[in-house]
Formats: structure tokens, C-alpha cells, sequence
């Protein structure tokens, strides 16, 4: 099982981020101390991000109980193979979601992914592992290294609410691209999970009012107007 980062080892992370990057400092003194979200891994972990995937909180728990209970109550490879698309399909997953469940399961019952054994390759292997699985992104693969197995060093750019706080967090005029997010997630090594759970924490707190997103620091617009200078030479 993977270890749970404590209160104070999160606590010295986001110092040494605020310290490191002034502009995610801004996150830092919004949101309170929070804990790690850590959810079961494995296989059942991987089935599930997929099942509760583009619903509600509330309608992924609904048809999650019901997932559950449909397998007889052990979410296993096996289980999930022994019905057919159209079964699963009456636990309230789509089509695609019950035949991505029947390629993770496969991948695991012919040896193409071990969940005992993805615990110790690298972050990057990881992610090579899982997304080779058809219908694993790689945001579902970082989130799953996030959530279910505890890494603090995993960032997923392609995360819209991820991307909208950094453009909070650097006063830009949109938000940055996938790719721009990776670059500058690179700058929060080796915290950059701890910095993706500080930008989700702060990202809810402005869509429920519960702070505001001040204006640029001054460092952003300077950035701006010397990028603005640049493209117009």
C-alpha cells in the first residue's frame, strides 16, 4: 500500500513550492492545509476512475454502488469479463466505458499490466503502462498515480481546472495549453502532485465564492507586455 504524505510533510512541500515560484505563493495563502486524496488502486481503482469519468459526483457514486453490486461485490478482472457489454451497460455505464472495462480487465489477465508491479516503475514507465491499456489517457493514467497510488511528483496537464488556475496563478489572458502546462509544471519538481492538489483546492474555492482571484502580480504583466514586445519585433 502506498504511503499517505502527513500534514507536516504537505505542509513543507507547498513552503518549498511558495518559496520556489512567488506566483503559486498566491495559491498557498488561499487554501487551507489540506489532506492527500487517496482512493483504493489496482484494478478495481483503474475501473473505477473510468466508470465515474464525465458524470457527476453524485451520479458516479449512483452507478458505482450499482457496478458493485452487479459483480456480486468483488470488483475483479474476472468478474468484469464474466458479463457482457450489454450487462454492464444495465449498471448504468455507457457502451464504451463496459468495453474499456473488459480491455483494462484483459490487459491484466494476459499479463500486459501488473498493478502489483506498477508500483515500482518510474512515474514515466507508469504512464507508459497504463495508457498502452485501450481507453487509458494519459490523464486517466497520472490521476490513477496520484489518487491511488500516492506519487507526489505526478502532474496532470491536459486538466482544464488545472489550467485554469495556473492562469489565475501567472495573469494570463488564457489558459495555457496541455503542453505549455507541462513546461510549467516543471518548475514544481519535486512537488508537483503537491501543487495540483494546492491548484484544485484553489480552483474550488473561487467556483464556490469562497475567495477571489486577485489581480495579475506585477511580474505576469511585465511578462506579458515583453512577450507582446517580442511578437511584434
Amino acid at each position: 500500500m502506498p504511503l499517505v504524505p502527513s500534514p507536516p510533510d504537505l505542509a513543507a512541500a507547498r513552503a518549498a513550492l511558495a518559496v520556489a515560484d512567488p506566483r503559486l505563493a498566491r495559491a498557498d495563502a488561499a487554501v487551507p492545509p489540506f489532506a492527500w486524496r487517496l482512493r483504493p488502486g489496482g484494478f478495481e481503482g483503474l475501473f473505477r476512475m473510468i466508470v465515474e469519468q464525465q458524470v457527476s459526483v453524485a451520479a458516479a457514486a449512483a452507478i458505482w454502488a450499482r457496478t458493485v453490486a452487479g459483480l456480486g461485490g468483488a470488483v475483479t478482472p474476472e468478474a468484469v469479463l464474466a458479463r457482457d457489454v450489454e450487462t454492464l451497460r444495465s449498471f448504468g455505464l455507457s457502451g464504451q466505458k463496459a468495453r474499456y472495462g473488459h480491455e483494462i480487465a484483459r490487459a491484466q489477465v494476459e499479463g500486459r499490466i501488473d498493478f502489483d508491479h506498477l508500483e515500482r516503475l518510474g512515474d514515466d514507465a507508469a504512464v507508459a503502462a497504463l495508457t498502452a491499456i485501450k481507453g487509458v489517457g494519459r490523464w486517466t493514467a497520472e490521476t490513477f498515480l496520484m489518487f491511488c497510488e500516492g506519487r507526489l511528483d505526478v502532474f496532470p496537464g491536459g486538466d482544464v481546472a488545472l489550467q485554469e488556475a495556473m492562469r489565475w496563478a501567472d495573469g494570463l489572458d488564457a489558459r495555457p495549453t496541455e503542453k505549455a502546462a507541462y513546461l510549467r509544471a516543471e518548475a514544481w519538481r519535486p512537488h508537483r502532485g503537491v501543487a495540483a492538489h494546492l491548484l484544485w483546492g484553489w480552483y474550488g474555492m473561487v467556483r464556490r465564492g469562497e475567495t477571489a482571484v486577485e489581480a495579475a502580480p506585477p511580474q505576469a504583466v511585465e511578462r506579458r507586455e515583453r512577450d507582446g514586445r517580442r511578437q511584434a519585433t
